[in-house]
């Protein structure tokens, strides 16, 4: 197999490109994709076999969560059991953006959503229509990919595709905050800072 690259305008993705990325996405595949921060490697989040291929590229745990992509804050809600206030003064501040945030679902679980600002993202996300788990494109230890090269180098071919739009903005991952009624905890500072989250809650 060996993957497919995309080329595509940040400004103005082509929605052809865009919609025969989201159909191998459908089927199973992976598909690698530039966000603000860093390139994810996505595949459909309700897929058991996607997400056990996926931990295989990745060399990464099957009981480590994935978090998962979509392209607005009113599919995350359709999703959770509820949004608590933090919660939703972080969502307000910073989505779409680079923050990751837990929240507990209806089955008594908890998934870390995002809804990143990037315009090639955001088109994928929407012609999905399903969920995407995103981890960084790149084998777990290693350094995340910041642009399609690295992608390539770090995975070969054991995706189906890129999504090529060029250096991502900002380089850095996504800021993680678990959010469980008024408790907030920050599991990973990225490239939202600190300091940025409890200005927010404030």
């Amino acid at each position: 197999m060996t993957a497919r690259v995309w080329s595509v305008r940040t400004d103005s993705p082509d929605p052809v490109v865009i919609a025969e990325a989201a159909a191998v996405l459908r089927r199973g595949g992976l598909v690698a994709f530039p966000t603000e921060t860093v390139y994810g490697l996505g595949v459909d989040a309700t897929n058991p076999d996607a997400l056990r291929r996926l931990n295989a590229v990745k060399g990464r745990p099957p009981d480590k969560p994935y978090s998962w992509h979509l392209p607005g804050p009113e599919q995350v809600e359709a999703l959770v059991a509820a949004i608590p206030p933090p919660a939703r003064r972080l969502m307000t501040r910073f989505w779409p953006g680079p923050l990751t945030l837990v929240l507990p679902t209806p089955d008594g679980r908890s998934i870390g959503f995002r809804v990143p600002d990037h315009p090639v993202a955001r088109a994928l996300l929407t012609a999905c229509g399903v969920p995407v788990a995103a981890p960084s494109a790149n084998r777990s230890g290693l350094p995340p990919p910041t642009d399609a090269g690295e992608v390539l180098a770090a995975l070969g071919d054991d995706c189906e595709g890129v999504l090529d739009a060029g250096p991502t903005p900002l380089g850095r991952e996504s800021t993680v905050v678990h959010v469980t009624g008024e408790d907030v905890i920050i599991v990973r500072e990225g490239a939202i800072g600190r300091e940025a989250i409890m200005a927010a809650l404030r």
